[in-house]
């Protein structure tokens, strides 16, 4: 008779930590998304002195949000997307941190 090495509970358990650990590896996004108020170049100018893109990247991702509905603007550390979700309400702008995809 051979015993099990792992029961079903401690088996489902060391998944889901690897999972958890999974995700804490992932990294973290800022997305902007679309709304009814801010006109496109507004939205433009704000990336541009949030982030100190160019003008053609800014554009590029302004155009992901008003046609897409939705654009990832940075990525990092969890603390530095809360900061920079934090500064892109302070500008009226709708946005969002998640883990990246």
């Amino acid at each position: 008779m051979s015993t099990p090495t792992i029961t079903p509970q401690r088996e489902a358990t060391a998944e889901q930590q690897s999972d958890e650990l999974a995700d804490a590896d992932r990294p973290w996004v800022t997305v902007v998304w679309n709304d009814p108020v801010n006109l496109m170049s507004y939205v433009t100018h704000v990336l541009m002195k949030v982030f100190g893109y160019p003008k053609d990247k800014a554009t590029a991702l302004m155009l992901d949000v008003h046609q897409k509905g939705k654009a990832v603007v940075s990525s990092g550390p969890r603390e530095r997307m809360e900061g920079d979700t934090a500064t892109l309400h302070g500008y009226g702008l709708w946005a969002t941190i998640q883990h990246d995809s």
